[in-house]
């Protein structure tokens, strides 16, 4: 009887434990902030176009002007004819790709205004995916063209004439006026009356190869236009982060995606304890489908994953809320924009080790972060006043619940290198 009773005992745990093992991810809504339907960028790179005319899209909803459907490829023709003219004249040296950053659509938005959608969809068939590999293959041949003719002293005084007339035939001529509800807009004019002011954004970021509340160019290869980004501590940049998005400010988001951790069919994003490499076949199938615990993320790891190029700069999204997980606390609601995909509809839950190691920067209005970190920054223009915490804490979703601080992580965990592999990524992405 006794050793029934022991059998009956150990298969009880075994089942319990088998049990806890199959879990599944339980969350709960904590903030949700207004934002526009996801879109796709199909065949091309511009997800920072798309994220952050969401993310601009988000601001005006904030600020009581209604719901708006921007023009991404109103900003992208205007980027591409920069990167050309930076190109040739930099006589070649320097990278011309599809992909960019959150500032780019800033800086254009600065310079020209913005558009909406009806009014300049920027494809010849509004009704057809967009689709800019030919695009881009084209645009490098003529600047690699116009390269070599400059230096044989050849290149054409009106060259630039030339790349607005490719421009123009993919993308359509940018009409100077239009209308929207019985109003004639120009394209800057449309921006203010949105009160959008592309000065009152900031870029932040956190890596320990430059000092701490400093400013710096952040050395990634699309960062083409040399922007410039604050740098914080990663418990810092994490506060900014939940600060702004409990303040009711969205998140503009640079990431790196091409990992094990990141599965946009599944519409989940975690840094897993096992490696990818060492799951069967089985396992494999089966992740993201029931909870697993996750990798603690330090400073120091992080940094190691970006220098060993493990971490690198290749998606942009759109950050609307904060979740609350069951088992692991504290994840993150993000806009993607590869179309409706997933249950969840083309929305991913990023949890906060991802959120750590994965982050390349966050652009956030000025006013949506910590008051202490605008004045230590020096950052220009009115902040909010919020309450202020000493360096070093942290301001979590769940009122104020306080973050662990950073955890050291055994150096034998990096290597081998984390293979780069992405389950269920749609085939369409390219460079961003």
């Amino acid at each position: 009887m006794k050793k029934l009773a022991l059998s009956l005992f150990f298969i009880a745990l075994a089942t319990t434990i088998f049990a806890q093992g199959e879990e599944p991810y339980e969350f709960k809504e904590i903030k949700h902030l207004p934002a526009t339907p996801v879109k796709s960028q199909d065949r091309t790179g511009t997800c920072w176009a798309f994220s952050s005319a969401s993310f601009l899209e988000s601001e005006a909803l904030r600020m009581g002007k209604g719901e708006t459907n921007l023009s991404e490829m109103f900003v992208v023709r205007h980027i591409y004819r920069q990167k050309i003219e930076n190109y040739v004249r930099r006589q070649g040296t320097t990278r011309f790709s599809e992909g960019g950053l959150a500032h780019d659509l800033l800086n254009a938005v600065q310079a020209f205004g913005v558009i909406p959608e009806s009014v300049y969809p920027g494809r010849k068939d509004p009704n057809k995916p967009y689709d800019h590999s030919q695009l881009e293959k084209d645009l490098k041949t003529m600047c690699d063209g116009f390269v070599e003719l400059g230096k044989a002293g050849k290149l054409p005084l009106d060259w630039l004439s030339k790349v607005d007339s490719a421009l123009d035939e993919e993308f359509g001529p940018v009409p100077t006026t239009f209308t929207v509800d019985g109003t004639v807009f120009t394209p800057t004019s449309y921006r203010d009356y949105l009160g959008i002011k592309p000065d009152d954004y900031v870029t932040v970021t956190s890596y320990t190869h430059h000092p701490f509340y400093s400013t710096f160019i952040l050395e990634v290869p699309d960062n083409w236009s040399n922007g410039t980004f604050y740098n914080l501590p990663i418990n810092e940049l994490m506060r900014c982060l939940n600060h702004s998005l409990e303040q009711g400010y969205t998140v503009e988001w640079d990431a790196d995606v091409s990992n094990m951790g990141f599965s946009a069919g599944n519409g989940l994003a975690i840094v897993p304890e096992k490696d990818w490499k060492d799951r069967s076949v089985a396992d494999r199938k089966n992740a993201f489908k029931t909870w697993e615990p996750e990798m603690p993320v330090s400073q120091e790891y992080r940094q190691q994953m970006f220098d060993s190029q493990v971490t690198t700069d290749d998606h942009l999204m759109h950050i609307v809320g904060m979740l609350d997980e069951a088992h692991s606390g504290d994840y993150y609601e993000v806009k993607n924009s590869w179309g409706e995909i997933s249950d969840l509809k083309g929305f991913v839950r990023v949890s906060e080790n991802y959120m750590r190691l994965n982050t390349i920067s966050f652009t956030v209005h000025k006013s949506a972060l910590p008051a202490d970190i605008v004045q230590r920054l020096g950052i220009p223009g009115p902040a909010m006043r919020g309450p202020v915490m000493r360096s070093g804490s942290t301001q979590s979703t769940k009122n104020l619940r306080k973050q662990p601080t950073d955890l050291k992580v055994s150096p034998a965990r990096i290597q081998p290198r984390i293979e780069k592999v992405q389950p269920n990524a749609p085939a369409e992405k390219s460079d961003n």
